[in-house]
């Protein structure tokens, strides 16, 4: 009851070539009286030491949890920017460097 939902990351809507079908639990929102809202990170900005200090004490506490998508070596990054757009990842993608020698 009373829920608050937060959207935001809609990076894989962007490109769509069809507009991807909406969701069906808006009735929900009415029943359960919640709220939706949509934010981006930059309405935070000035917040952003406060919560870099929280995340950063939720990481040591082991109480945040995150995943990541590598891709190995810089020849990848392309696929792995267009998979990213594509929502083909779970979590943060990064990509790795291949070690080399100057």
């Amino acid at each position: 009851m009373k829920a608050r939902i937060s959207i935001c990351g809609q990076i894989s809507q962007y490109n769509l070539e069809q507009e991807a079908p909406g969701p069906r639990w808006f009735g929900q929102l009415v029943v359960k009286r919640a709220k939706a809202q949509g934010f981006l990170v930059s309405d935070y900005a000035e917040r952003f030491p406060e919560g870099l200090q929280g995340m950063r004490q939720w990481l040591r506490q082991g109480k945040l949890k995150y995943r990541e998508d590598v891709a190995q070596g810089l020849e990848n990054a392309p696929q792995a920017f267009i998979g990213m757009l594509q929502g083909k990842n779970l979590g943060k993608q990064l990509v790795q460097a291949s070690q080399w020698t100057a």
